[in-house]
């Protein structure tokens, strides 16, 4: 489900870079290819299916991201509950030895 995820995800932003080049800010881009060739869609048509498809795909990719990041904490919790990493760091932050009282300074037996 992961891996799937991550391919649909990247397809998107592929698509959303694709759209985002075509679009012109001052109004050109694939909008002004039609301005005289053809009035099927007209210029300003093709600016909206533009700028709702950019939406549209903004809205998957981050809908994509959080289900994404779901789908990473359930499979880490079907795991185990926890990874190599935080093994490490509950092994480190146990004592390995029981505290004991302190040890009282060693001195040199006294000769008489």
């Amino acid at each position: 489900m992961y891996f799937i995820l991550i391919i649909v995800a990247i397809i998107v932003c592929v698509l959303l870079g694709f759209i985002v080049l075509i679009q012109n800010p001052k109004g050109g881009g694939l909008s002004s290819n039609f301005s005289s060739s053809s009035q099927l869609m007209g210029v300003q048509k093709t600016g909206d299916i533009l700028e709702k498809g950019t939406w549209v795909l903004a809205i998957a990719l981050m809908v994509l991201s959080l289900a994404i990041n779901v789908a990473v904490k359930s499979s880490t919790v079907k795991a185990g509950g926890s990874n190599e990493y935080q093994n490490q760091i509950e092994r480190a932050s146990k004592p390995t030895a029981p505290v004991s009282a302190p040890i009282a300074p060693i001195t040199a037996p006294v000769k008489k």
